[in-house]
């Protein structure tokens, strides 16, 4: 069952207050972040670019980045952020993983749950 919309816009923004504290200490040439509303625009130093932003009527995340896209739903037994194509990708280490490739740079997410 889907959760419902006051739950998904709680845990939609610890998701991105969480990507954005992830990014605080990389460097603005590695990484540079736009943010507007609940899109999150981030040009990495390699060029490329990823967008992650809330689909309100599909109770998902969204992200792009490189030629990839990746729509996340809230696992609640997982507590996590997961593709909803059933990749197995999770939000956070893909958010990772498109930083690393982009600018070489680590991200370190805190060990915050999104649950309360």
């Amino acid at each position: 069952m889907p959760i419902d919309e006051k739950r998904y816009l709680e845990l939609a923004d610890r998701a991105l207050s969480r990507v954005l504290r992830a990014f605080d200490e990389i460097d603005s040439d590695d990484a540079d972040l736009d943010v507007s509303g609940d899109v999150i625009a981030i040009r990495f130093r390699d060029g490329s670019r990823a967008v992650l932003n809330t689909q309100r009527p599909a109770r998902q995340l969204w992200l792009a980045g490189g030629a990839s896209a990746w729509h996340f739903d809230y696992d609640e037994a997982r507590q996590a952020w997961t593709d909803s194509k059933g990749s197995g990708a999770e939000l956070f280490a893909t958010v990772a993983r498109l930083a690393s490739e982009g600018a070489g740079v680590t991200l370190r997410f805190d060990d915050a749950r999104e649950a309360t």
